[in-house]
């Protein structure tokens, strides 16, 4: 046998199995219709209702059988049927139910069906039902059973995944812009709502914070920017006398006398300006700093306005949102949300009052101890003190390191300012101003710091205890009552 006839023995036995396959598709469809049928054309339970009497024949019917008198031949359970049955259609003639001799005729022809004996018109509640076209049916059937169709689908959902990825991926920046948005958004809403209950609209309270908003930002700009430019470019001007004073301190010379720190270094330097490679990528991190300067006014510029929209429109948004949830459980989901927006804006106006003091103290320490560059310091020290758990660690060992010029007796004052300082506001001013927003356990705000600062770095760090703190209310709220109830 040839090819060609091996051929057509495959398409001869394909065409038997789908042949097959479709009769008792067909089998299986006619069972159920007639199960469907007997359900719907089942007689209701008879009553008498006093004073009413039928005719004799009919309560003779009634009390013989309580159904319908069925005429001509019975089949298979089925109603009396008359004239030739196929696979797809039937004839039903005569039905007696309820007390009323009534005559119907069925037929059902490619799914269509007509009935009379019942009263109701097809697909009408409590008669016959249109039944589902068997075509429907068998490309449902092909579908499932064809291994082509089920991996060319699987193929499909695969390239679309990794198309939405690739797209995430790209996003990524606007996607930490709205973030911040948001953030930003929660965090000003507790003001605007304080001024909404005091008789102010929503727009007028949301112009009023934005407001505020920009001109805090703005004289902030005004008085910390300028005299951080000048203290930065004199630091800059005079970071080889302190480099060279560094030198000529009595631990260092020693230093050097032992390890021959300083000839190492030199010689190191002077390798590092012969190579191009070295000084081409000086260059470009200094265009990649400015380029990243420019981003950032930019994204803050997004931010700002971004969190103005969010703002006017956030009641919109929450009832827009809140209508999603089913009649049955919105308002416990209102009670919810409403509070986690709660805490997290409550976290954040706390964060920011707590790095602001530790800033506004850390300015008077270093005027008094004379430490250089008290401004520029002390707004280093507030941003920082914004990251949790390693932020005011991390300002105060800048300070200190910077404090170490004027002599280590200074530097470690300033080690002592710090260490009292972090005990009192870990003490007395965290717990006063975070009493109402979170209440996290220590080793869950470890591992959400760790975690947020790992997949968005500082932002991620920062909203990392309030994400925890709303997770830890769902947990309370939510899971451990339902498994309380089981």
């Amino acid at each position: 046998m040839g090819v060609r006839g091996r051929g057509r023995e495959a398409v001869e036995s394909w065409r038997r199995y789908r042949e097959t396959q479709l009769s008792e598709l067909a089998e299986s469809n006619r069972l159920q219709r007639e199960m469907v049928e007997r359900r719907h054309l089942a007689p209701p339970p008879q009553t008498t209702l006093p004073g009413l009497a039928g005719t004799g024949s009919d309560r003779a019917a009634a009390d013989a059988t309580g159904a319908s008198t069925t005429t001509g031949a019975s089949t298979a359970g089925a109603s009396t049927t008359t004239g030739a049955s196929t696979a797809g259609a039937s004839t039903t003639t005569g039905a007696s139910q309820t007390g009323t001799s009534t005559t119907g005729t069925s037929a059902e022809a490619g799914g269509a069906t007509t009935g009379e004996g019942t009263g109701r018109a097809p697909g009408a509640p409590g008669g016959p039902q249109p039944e589902e076209p068997i075509v429907e049916r068998r490309r449902e059937m092909m579908m499932v059973t064809s291994p082509f169709m089920f991996g060319f689908f699987g193929a499909l959902g695969v390239l679309v995944a990794w198309w939405l990825a690739q797209n995430v991926s790209q996003l990524s920046s606007v996607i930490t812009f709205v973030v911040i948005a948001i953030f930003l958004t929660l965090s000003l809403n507790p003001i605007v709502e304080s001024l909404t209950h005091r008789g102010m609209n929503r727009s007028s309270g949301v112009f009023t914070v934005f407001v505020g908003l920009i001109l805090v930002l703005g004289l902030f700009s005004w008085l910390v920017v300028p005299t951080i430019v000048s203290e930065t470019s004199t630091l800059i001007e005079r970071a080889p006398r302190y480099v060279e004073d560094l030198g000529n301190q009595e631990w260092v010379t020693r230093l050097d006398a032992e390890y021959d720190v300083s000839s190492r270094l030199e010689t190191e330097f002077e390798n590092r300006l012969q190579d191009t490679t070295f000084i081409s990528t000086i260059f470009g991190g200094v265009l990649g700093a400015a380029g990243a300067l420019a981003g950032g006014l930019i994204g803050a510029f997004t931010a700002l306005v971004l969190t103005l929209y969010f703002l006017a429109a956030l009641p919109t948004v929450k009832d827009a949102a809140y209508k999603i949830v089913p009649l049955s459980r919105r308002a416990r989901v209102i009670g919810l949300a409403e509070e986690i927006m709660r805490r997290v804006g409550g976290y954040a106006l706390g964060q920011v009052a707590v790095a602001t003091i530790n800033g506004t103290c850390s300015w008077i320490m270093m005027q008094l101890l004379g430490v250089p560059y008290a401004i520029v310091l002390a707004v280093l020290v507030g941003m920082l003190g914004l990251i949790p758990l390693v932020g005011a660690t991390l300002g105060a060992v800048i300070v200190a390191l910077v404090a170490l010029s004027q002599g280590w007796v200074i530097a470690l004052v300033v080690c002592i300012y710090y260490l009292v300082y972090q005990q009192f506001e870990n003490y007395v001013i965290v717990p006063r101003i975070m009493a109402r927003t979170v209440s996290v356990p220590g080793a869950v705000t470890v591992v959400a710091v760790l975690a947020g600062g790992t997949l968005m770095g500082v932002l991620g760090a920062l909203v990392a205890i309030p994400v925890a703190a709303g997770m830890l209310l769902l947990y309370n709220e939510v899971v451990v009552p339902r498994q309380n109830r089981l």
